[in-house]
């Protein structure tokens, strides 16, 4: 233990005696700082500088949500069912050109939903029928059930109920109005004595990866419409004598660039269908847009996440995994390694020592780095008008945590391959393409299912510790490294890391045993 003990101390005075590791080092941690606290993103969210953030809207257990449709209805006291037939449903979104066409995007809503209130943000539960996912029970914004095989469901008209039975609403669905099937059944605490409870149609915004050129992908989309038809109408219970039309929330459709339709009229459009609502000869036609679903950040949501102060991770990383790779074949290049193997033959010992040492320094200015990033990095955005998502602390730890565990990981990776190859320029060079350029092609060039898959088995896998968003099944977010998602859990990716780690280090210390110094 003693040996060992000196084996950490001489690999610690070799660090910080050569300047430029200990320069590189600092740097690599300096640069995370100035990319996490620079103000480079500006005004999302409206005028630049303090108080210009966004304001989100928050649900009835205090999560962001998106609460935006259109709605006619009447108010309910007690136990009741609503009975309603879609009779057709149909969208459009914009062409690219200025104009409109039909298309209707997958997580498209139209049904019917019972509601505490107009208030956006409010208790709900509501049963649907979407674009492409079938029939849907869907409740407290990030709540979504519906069976399997639902999921095949295209055919219109299609028939659907729902019933309140104190806070238990249950929702059923018929292809022809007399034989029903059960959707599923949902408690909604909160919902009140009287609630408001009718027909609803609502289309989020689409959006989707494609190439600009040969450097660089990006996103495009924009907001989408869609119009359901109701009839055969019917109601049991205590029900308020007429319904009413609302539009609740910001309205953006095609062709508009954001704004909002009045909270109880129809919407004109220069071109498009007239997004609201009219009563047709025996029901209802209904258009709306935006969700009813939790705030997602991407492409299909607004603001960043706290992971995106920490792009500065990147550049970082190079420096880190320059110097692991440096930190052996300077040995190897000078001879000096053989001095180091006669004063400490075992030499897996040797190894072990240099990426203990390596490896802690590293993680100790990462973990200090992160944390005034995350700390500090969000008041800088906030303060410039962006919108940043609120990440629990747990999760705020587990990203410094994770960030620091990441650039330690790749520089122990880096000592484990320059042991191997030797020679400085050559363990340099393939640390970086092996650590760095998987993760620079994910977030630019490549596809999002290659992008996946090379974040799946690379050591950049371990990016994923950053991720502080989670996926929604029922958004069709692109759920993209650049927007702070990766395909691992963040444990998982860190485990395909320590692999890595582990079958170059068990490469390396065969190699040494075998190979003269």
């Amino acid at each position: 233990m003693k040996g060992f003990l000196r084996l950490l101390r001489a690999e610690w005075t070799k660090l910080r005696t050569v300047r430029g590791w200990a320069l590189g080092l600092a740097a690599g941690a300096l640069l995370i700082l100035a990319f996490g606290l620079t103000p480079s993103r500006q005004g999302s969210c409206g005028q630049n500088g303090p108080g210009s953030e966004c304001t989100p809207l928050h649900g009835p257990s205090g999560q962001e949500v998106s609460d935006s449709f259109t709605f006619v209805h009447r108010t309910l006291t007690g136990d009741g069912t609503v009975t309603a037939r879609i009779a057709g449903l149909t969208g459009v979104i914009d062409d690219g050109a200025g104009g409109q066409k039909e298309h209707l995007v997958p997580w498209a809503k139209a049904g019917l939903i019972v509601k505490d209130g107009t208030t956006q943000g409010s208790a709900y539960g509501a049963v649907m029928l979407t674009g492409e996912h079938g029939v849907r029970l869907q409740y407290g914004y990030d709540h979504d059930e519906g069976h399997a095989a639902d999921a095949a469901i295209r055919p219109q008209p299609m028939w659907l109920r729902l019933t309140r039975t104190g806070d238990v609403l249950k929702a059923e669905r018929s292809a022809d109005g007399a034989a029903w099937t059960t959707v599923g059944t949902a408690r909604v605490p909160g919902l009140p004595a009287t609630v408001t409870a009718g027909l609803f149609v609502t289309s989020p915004q689409y959006s989707e990866r494609v190439n600009q050129g040969v450097v660089l992908s990006g996103v495009q989309g924009g907001p989408s419409e869609a119009t359901a038809t109701f009839d055969h109408l019917a109601t049991a219970g205590s029900w308020s004598p007429d319904w009413e039309g609302t539009v609740i929330g910001p309205h953006p459709g095609p062709g508009d660039g954001g704004g909002g339709g009045p909270a109880g009229g129809h919407t004109a459009r220069a071109a498009g269908p007239q997004a609201g609502f009219e009563p047709t000869a025996d029901g209802w036609s209904l258009t709306g847009s935006g969700d009813i679903a939790p705030a997602a950040s991407g492409a299909s949501g607004g603001g960043v996440t706290v992971s995106q102060t920490l792009i500065g991770t990147f550049v970082g990383l190079i420096a880190v995994v320059v110097i692991g790779a440096m930190f052996i074949t300077a040995e190897f290049r000078r001879g000096l390694i053989r001095t180091t193997f006669a004063a400490a033959p075992r030499r897996g010992r040797v190894l072990a020592a240099k990426a203990l040492v390596l490896g802690g320094v590293t993680f100790v200015l990462g973990l200090a780095a992160a944390w005034v990033v995350v700390a500090f990095g969000v008041d800088v955005l906030r303060d410039n008008g962006v919108y940043v998502h609120p990440a629990t602390a747990a999760t705020e730890a587990r990203v410094v945590v994770g960030t620091a565990a990441l650039l330690a990981g790749c520089a122990v990776l880096a000592v484990g391959l320059g042991t191997l190859l030797r020679r400085g320029v050559t363990a340099v060079t393939v640390s970086v393409v092996v650590v760095v350029l998987p993760y620079l092609l994910s977030v630019t060039v490549l596809p999002l299912r290659a992008a996946d898959w090379l974040l799946s088995v690379s050591p950049a896998a371990a990016f994923a510790m950053q991720q502080s968003e989670p996926r929604y099944d029922q958004i069709d977010n692109i759920y993209s490294p650049a927007d702070g998602y990766f395909p691992l859990g963040a444990w998982s990716g860190l485990a395909v890391l320590a692999l890595w780690i582990a079958v170059v280090y068990a490469a390396a210390v065969t190699n040494l045993r075998r190979r003269d110094a």
